[in-house]
């Protein structure tokens, strides 16, 4: 289906009742909520962030929006661009198997921000993120792979279609100025695959939920766009990819839901190594590995892996992210995937470096993306084999609740305090109930600029 793909999206979009989503949904959506928010307060510290807020901090308007994680507020445009930044900055957040985009930045980021601006009930709030994500994926299954596949970013450039979308519906935008709000999201993609391993790859989900506020609040006033900007000939489909399915789109609205898909990352890096970190850490925590007993690592991998994360001499925790190599040596030496373990501190080890230069990956087109099998040589000559099905993370094997509740209070706890920080995540469980979602802007921000929270230096990034 081609003609009017942009209406149907907007006139679903419009018309969503928050009453209609079926309770499972509404509690993905909260669980989708708490990981992110726990991201943006645990990176909210990041130097990538110190300097966009030096950067662009002077220019922003009045302060009525929350910088989560730190004392500084902003207006709604700036607010959503850090909180996305920093929600991004430690590739830990949640991530859409199929297309590989970061669902919740974008939109949450938007969201926040705006009801801070002007009042959201929790209920509409959880409504309006599970259509933002829900636009942002379907179009992103739309392109995919070829989209990703030519180099763009498919968070970034995809992520300002859900902000627009969500920001539109609590606004209470009627179709016309919907597919409008969508026609000025088309018009500003953002994100080349390029940019991975630096400061700009978080930024791309920054700008989008920028961008996608801005776009809604444009059509709310009257600002008119194309009402075929997805489909169109010179439309965004048609430009940004060299093939599209619009029934990827249309079909099946309000039927099934891309947030039952989503899913949530235990480790701090690109999704496509975690098979490898599970195996390494499996095997090490069987056989009490240490460095010196270990000869030879061989990974056998899915084809994204090396295209994504083949880095084999990262020199910042940025660029660690996306090495294969130096996750394997990392999770062997330290039994863990977090934070920590893709920092600066960690990249330069002389130990991981010395292990990473003894790991080597092959390519297997018949592994699946959350597979990998994981030989270890050892110095007495043993082989040790591991052999990692469905990776901890994936649908097969999703993080519970208390998995990321403990995710959440490792990464905000030493930025709030553990009490601040169990007061947000209880206002993040609960947040179809609040009166108003700003509250968990409010509950998140420091009353100070040092606050109980670390300084990059104390992070070693």
């Amino acid at each position: 289906m081609s003609e009017g793909v942009t209406q149907a999206l907007a006139r679903y979009v419009a018309t969503a009742k928050a009453e209609s989503l079926p309770a499972p949904v509404r509690k993905e959506a909260a669980r989708a909520f708490v990981n992110w928010t726990g991201c943006a307060i645990g990176g909210s510290h990041h130097e990538t962030l110190d300097l966009a807020l030096a950067a662009l901090a002077p220019f922003s308007g009045p302060p009525t929006a929350s910088v989560l994680g730190r004392s500084e507020r902003l207006d709604p445009l700036h607010a959503a661009l850090m909180n996305g930044i920093s929600s991004h900055v430690f590739d830990f957040d949640d991530t859409h198997l199929r297309t590989v985009i970061h669902p919740a930045g974008p939109v949450a980021s938007a969201l926040l921000a705006f009801a801070e601006y002007r009042p959201v009930s929790g209920l509409d709030f959880v409504n309006a993120f599970v259509l933002g994500v829900e636009v942002e994926c379907r179009i992103g299954n739309a392109v995919f792979p070829e989209h990703y596949d030519v180099g763009w970013h498919i968070t970034g450039t995809t992520g300002v279609f859900g902000a627009a979308a969500a920001i539109g519906r609590v606004l209470g935008l009627d179709e016309r100025r919907m597919s409008w709000a969508l026609g000025l999201a088309a018009t500003q993609p953002v994100g080349l695959r390029e940019m991975f391993g630096t400061m700009t790859k978080s930024f791309h989900p920054g700008r989008a939920a920028q961008n996608g506020l801005t776009a809604a609040l444009l059509a709310e006033r009257g600002f008119t766009s194309s009402e075929h900007a997805l489909e169109a000939k010179r439309g965004w489909a048609n430009v940004l990819s060299v093939a599209r399915n619009y029934d990827f789109i249309t079909q099946g609205l309000g039927e099934r839901y891309e947030l039952l898909v989503d899913t949530y990352k235990p480790f701090a890096c690109g999704i496509v190594i975690h098979p490898t970190i599970d195996g390494c850490i499996q095997l090490r925590n069987a056989e009490g590995l240490t460095a010196e007993r270990i000869r030879s690592v061989k990974l056998r991998v899915h084809p994204l892996v090396l295209e994504l994360t083949g880095k084999v001499v990262p020199k910042t925790g940025l660029e660690g992210k996306f090495s294969v190599y130096h996750a394997a040596a990392v999770a062997l030496l330290e039994g863990a995937g977090g934070e920590p373990q893709f920092s600066d501190r960690a990249v330069n080890d002389p130990a991981v470096v010395a292990l990473r230069e003894r790991v080597s990956a092959e390519i297997d087109p018949g592994i699946a993306a959350d597979e990998a099998y994981v030989t270890i040589a050892l110095s007495d000559g043993r082989i040790l084999e591991m052999h990692v099905e469905h990776a901890i993370g994936s649908l097969a094997r999703p993080m519970t609740d208390a998995g990321l509740d403990a995710k959440f209070r490792d990464l905000a706890d030493p930025i709030l305090g553990a009490e601040q920080a169990q007061r947000v995540l209880a206002l993040c469980w609960d947040i179809g109930q609040l009166e108003s979602a700003a509250l968990v802007a409010q509950a998140a921000r420091l009353e100070s600029p040092a606050g109980n929270g670390r300084t990059a230096a104390a992070l070693h990034l």
